[in-house]
């Protein structure tokens, strides 16, 4: 028995497998005028449902741009079709996590596995992206925020989507390079532009209505809906915006990696040089005052992320 609440049904996506553009569960609708081609992405993690929920709503209501193209992609679909209510953890990936991927280097490389072969052939479809939203969920309750990277041009499209409130500027994980951080989406001399949204705890109701909501706004900012309803969109009442800025990412180091706290994310931790956790021999301070703890993992293995350290930007 799970010691998880599963409160969100997976959407059945057979009916998407054809798709429209050749590859499987991708499919587009162009408007037939001039404007910029805007792709929402789900199940880069195979267990992080919420986003297969929006995209399923979108479907549902037959989305139609007014400008522009609207593409839809369920990315890795062969870890979503092995969740199991009882174990949900176990679906993240089969063989590597296909978030960790994006660089041509790898992509172009020699290796192979069910995520790596997935993101080649995505990788065209993605790459014709102007604008790009990337919906995920965390493992903790949580409140949502805004994964924007480095750039300004994140920066200033995340806050024309106005939601979630948080917003935190990220380098990235040492293990390998993200969706939004692949390539011209991570030079701001370049126009392209993408987002990563942790839309809340992967199994909670809240996160799919985020992940519908944010979905929506995306749309509005980017401008492919109707003027009128960009407008209205995004006139909806949000809450005023905050910036956390990341200054280091813990990576663990040992298999004797343990928290000291029942940390879920977004503590704020008072005094410099508190101990936070400890990875074999090594204790785990915090850099400085305030310090705000991002998205703490309770899967962790070496080489991976175990916890984000930042403070707000205001």
């Amino acid at each position: 028995m799970s010691k998880f609440r599963i409160e969100i049904k997976p959407p059945d996506l057979r009916d998407y497998r054809k798709g429209n553009r050749g590859i499987p569960y991708v499919t587009s609708f162009d408007s037939g005028k001039a404007g910029p081609h805007v792709t929402v992405v789900a199940l880069m993690h195979g267990n992080e449902i919420c986003g297969a929920v929006a995209l399923d709503h979108l479907f549902r209501e037959a989305p139609r741009p007014a400008r522009g193209t609207l593409t839809l992609a369920f990315a890795n679909v062969a870890a979503y079709e092995s969740f199991d209510a009882a174990d949900p953890l176990a679906s993240r990936y089969l063989d590597e996590d296909m978030n960790r991927v994006w660089h041509r280097e790898i992509l172009d490389g020699a290796g192979s596995s069910s995520e790596l072969d997935r993101a080649r052939a995505l990788r065209p479809d993605f790459e014709q992206a102007d604008f790009l939203l990337d919906l995920h969920s965390m493992q903790s309750s949580s409140t949502p925020l805004i994964l924007a990277g480095l750039t300004e041009k994140s920066l200033g499209l995340a806050r024309n989507v106005g939601s979630p409130a948080l917003i935190v500027r990220d380098r990235g994980h040492e293990a390998g390079p993200r969706l939004r951080d692949y390539g011209n989406f991570a030079d701001d001399s370049a126009p392209q532009t993408a987002l990563l949204v942790e839309c809340g705890q992967h199994w909670e109701k809240a996160s799919a209505d985020t992940a519908i909501d944010v979905t929506r706004r995306f749309l509005a900012a980017c401008g492919i809906l109707d003027e009128s309803e960009n407008a209205r969109i995004l006139e909806d009442a949000t809450a005023p915006q905050r910036v956390i800025a990341v200054t280091e990412a813990v990576t663990v180091a040992s298999s004797d990696f343990r928290f000291l706290g029942n940390f879920r994310g977004l503590e704020i931790i008072p005094k410099a040089g508190t101990v936070i956790a400890q990875d074999g021999g090594r204790e785990i301070k915090t850099p400085y005052d305030d310090c705000v703890l991002i998205m703490p993992s309770r899967s962790i293995a070496p080489s991976q992320t175990a916890v984000r350290l930042g403070r707000y930007d205001d």
